[in-house]
């Protein structure tokens, strides 16, 4: 073991290893991937389309197949997405119904 790093107990794989190198696993493991229709990986700020009629509950409008939706956000959850839409305040959107420009 070298340097001043604490070195701590990987309980999943029963081995030693820097604390900073434990907490970057834990961190990827908690990473969810979101991915569209065709299974790509979304990110915050992609740009997607919609790849179907979708009807905002609430908002009493439907979104046309082929709306192009700016800027998404990740929620952290992998099948939702948060998206910004004019004269639309907090639309969620399904991941399985867009698809990455």
């Amino acid at each position: 073991m070298s340097g001043d790093e604490d070195y701590v107990y990987d309980e999943e794989s029963g081995e030693w290893m820097p604390a900073s190198e434990l907490a970057a696993k834990q961190a990827a493991a908690e990473r969810v991937e979101v991915r569209d229709a065709a299974g790509n990986l979304l990110e915050n700020g992609d740009q997607v389309t919609l790849i179907k009629d979708l009807e905002v509950k609430g908002a009493g409008q439907t979104l046309k197949q082929g709306t192009l939706i700016k800027s998404i956000r990740l929620t952290g959850d992998a099948q939702e997405i948060d998206c910004k839409y004019p004269g639309i305040k907090g639309l969620v959107l399904r991941a399985e119904f867009v698809k990455k420009r």
